[in-house]
């Protein structure tokens, strides 16, 4: 990844292999991991970090997507406060072949997501050479969410990192603002591990196995700002989940699809290769689902993420 990133004018720290043990995690960290079967259902499971760790077969919503269509979802929103004849609803985007779509369905007190209730609509192809998306919804402290954002993360298969400003119009929101940075092509997997007023930050694998923060500053033109944390051992991980731990920390689950495992971390607030991290284990549970994302509450009621 070092030549992709000086070529795109990024220099990565020196690497460092060692795995640095963290203090201890609480059970009150936990995520919610959420998946498309090939069925194109949703399945939603909460990993808490217990010892020995635990899973909670939380929820399964048939027939959302069609079957074996998804290719990437970002994460999703749910909103639990709902008229009474409802249990919440769940909202977001996801890839469907070469297309974006958005995504959302209300789910009935019975669990059940009925076909009327289920929606879907076309965002606009060009994605087919997408290799990996995420939302990310920063929503201040206040208590009408002025000045809150959602931003569109796209990596390309020729490494080309790019962010959309999603902005609300009339007949729906609007993706304007597109700014792209190249050299990201040794980049297996990454996930959101900070929302900030000024920057987003995710964690990346790379294909040879170095684990990267990528901090994107708000700013334009868009330079994002790469620091290596682990130079090798990270390169299993098809899909990266995260979930804020305490005030700075974060638990990550890292998803091997070939062994269908997973296995959970605990991460100090990152810090190149200073950073912290314990392995907590492999999660008891099988992981056979083709695509995994993060379930959050809603925007502005979900803790911000502050992993970096």
């Amino acid at each position: 990844m070092a030549a992709a990133l000086l070529a795109a004018g990024i220099v990565p720290g020196a690497a460092d292999a060692a795995t640095t043990q963290a203090g201890a995690v609480t059970a009150a960290c936990r995520l919610t991991v959420g998946s498309v079967t090939p069925g194109g259902d949703h399945r939603f499971r909460t990993v808490d970090a217990t010892s020995p760790i635990t899973v909670q077969n939380q929820a399964l919503y048939s027939g959302i997507y069609p079957d074996g269509q998804v290719r990437l979802s970002g994460s999703v929103a749910v909103n639990p406060d709902l008229v009474p004849a409802f249990n919440a609803s769940v909202s977001g985007w996801v890839v469907m072949g070469a297309t974006m779509h958005t995504s959302d369905y209300l789910v009935e007190l019975s669990g059940e997501v009925k076909p009327e209730n289920n929606h879907s609509t076309r965002v606009g192809a060009g994605w087919g050479d997408i290799t990996a998306f995420e939302t990310t919804r920063y929503y201040p402290p206040n208590p009408n969410n002025v000045n809150g954002v959602t931003s569109q993360y796209a990596l390309r298969a020729d490494g080309v990192l790019s962010r959309w400003v999603m902005k609300s119009a009339t007949g729906g929101p609007t993706w304007s603002n597109k700014q792209s940075a190249p050299g990201f092509s040794a980049v297996k997997t990454m996930a959101l591990i900070s929302q900030t007023a000024s920057y987003d930050t995710f964690l990346a694998t790379t294909k040879g196995g170095a684990l990267y923060t990528i901090r994107i500053p708000r700013t334009s033109p868009m330079k994002p700002v790469v620091k290596i944390v682990r130079g090798s051992s990270w390169q299993g991980f098809e899909s990266l989940v995260i979930e804020k731990c305490g005030v700075n920390g974060t638990m990550l689950l890292g998803i091997d699809k070939d062994s269908k495992s997973g296995y959970l971390y605990a991460i100090g607030h990152a810090n190149g290769t200073a950073t912290v991290i314990k392995s907590l284990g492999k999660v008891p549970t099988t992981f056979e689902d083709p695509v995994y994302f993060r379930r959050a509450i809603r925007p502005g009621d979900a803790p911000m993420l502050f992993g970096e």
